[in-house]
């Protein structure tokens, strides 16, 4: 099958037009007519990934973050990002991204992190920006614990969801009790005051800074920041649904989620 036939069906999924104004989905190298017959699904697109689809033989990369979120201003292959691009096309790979319009559609992102934290009764946190998001299509999840814990438990129970070594928890009461969450993968300190508004006892969210930080302490708000790349979820989870439809449409197509760690941070 050609590369164009899978992102169609992609896109019916998750259309490009759910994604927020500044956000470059869709193809980021390559070439949409051509062949396809391996998926590697990664949830960065770095040297060791382009790596890890010539060595399994994939030929089309799916990509949750976009490889090449800020255009290059030169292709000098003493760059690293520049040799990784020359690597993907020399290798005539094809890499497609879906970032925030897989995180807010529906059976995407968000409900994937959703229900790892066993949240039940889950609604949408924040309407989408998406020039063609409609009601349904919304940033992050909030929904109810079935059963009552503290803030502190909470936390270690995300440690254990998302297999992290380390959190950062902030907080003024860590044995407050906890039922409603919000969480909103990738980085969401910006939406915090929705979590607020709509109750949440816990907010679940990555690369909060210091600043907002205070500012949540001082809303009231408990924040569990278990760092960016708790959506790699969505290798295991895209894998499944892609092998589904692969069956479904009879694609002589293979997938195959990464199975590298491309978290930059190490705790210590």
């Amino acid at each position: 099958m050609l590369a164009r036939e899978f992102v169609e069906r992609f896109e019916r999924f998750a259309p490009k037009g759910w994604a927020e104004p500044w956000d470059v989905p869709g193809l980021q190298l390559g070439d949409l007519e051509a062949p396809i017959h391996k998926i590697l699904v990664v949830l960065d697109v770095r040297p060791e990934t382009v790596q890890e689809a010539i060595d399994v033989g994939a030929d089309f990369i799916f990509a949750h973050h976009p490889a090449m979120f800020h255009p290059a201003k030169t292709l000098d292959l003493s760059n690293p990002q520049n040799r990784m691009y020359a690597t993907i096309l020399a290798h005539h790979l094809t890499v497609y991204a879906a970032h925030t319009n897989l995180d807010s559609a529906p059976g995407g992102m968000n409900d994937w992190l959703a229900t790892a934290l066993g949240l039940q009764d889950c609604q949408g946190l924040v309407p989408s920006n998406g020039p063609a998001a409609t009601a349904d299509v919304t940033m992050g999840r909030i929904g109810n614990l079935a059963t009552p814990t503290t803030v502190q438990a909470f936390a270690q129970h995300c440690k254990q969801v998302f297999h992290v070594r380390g959190l950062r928890l902030i907080s003024q009461t860590p044995q407050a009790p906890v039922q409603r969450v919000a969480v909103l993968g990738g980085s969401g300190s910006e939406f915090y005051t929705a979590a607020v508004a709509q109750g949440a006892d816990v907010y679940v969210t990555g690369d909060v800074s210091y600043h907002p930080a205070q500012d949540m302490l001082a809303a009231g708000l408990n924040v569990v920041d278990p760092g960016h790349h708790i959506e790699s979820i969505c290798q295991v989870e895209l894998t499944r649904l892609f092998t589904t439809w692969a069956t479904e449409n009879d694609w002589p197509v293979a997938v195959q989620a990464s199975t590298l760690n491309t978290d930059p941070f190490t705790f210590l």
